[in-house]
């Protein structure tokens, strides 16, 4: 309880209060501001007047968003992590001798 912050972030002209934890405060105003940018965006350079189609347009971008980098997450994971294990262990025994 005493690690929680109540606090209200501004999405499209509405406020939202929320109570978060401390740690997470500077993460979640900065989500709200780039929600608000990429409102912008679509606002300026679509023909979305509104507001909902501009919500539903910023979730579409922040789900690909999200999905790309899940898939490079599961790319290095997969495939780098490996591969530099392996290095690490021919340069530790490289490095031995």
């Amino acid at each position: 309880m005493a690690n929680e912050l109540p606090i209200t972030i501004t999405i499209e002209g509405r406020p939202y209060k929320l109570t978060v934890e401390r740690n997470e405060e500077e993460t979640i105003r900065k989500a709200a501001k780039l929600i608000e940018g990429q409102i912008s965006h679509y606002a300026g350079n679509y023909r979305y007047s509104d507001k909902q189609d501009l919500l539903a347009m910023v979730a579409l971008h922040f789900a690909t968003s999200a999905i790309y980098a899940q898939n490079e997450a599961s790319f290095i994971t997969s495939s780098l992590s490996p591969a530099l294990t392996d290095m690490d262990l021919i340069l530790t025994d490289a490095l031995k001798d």
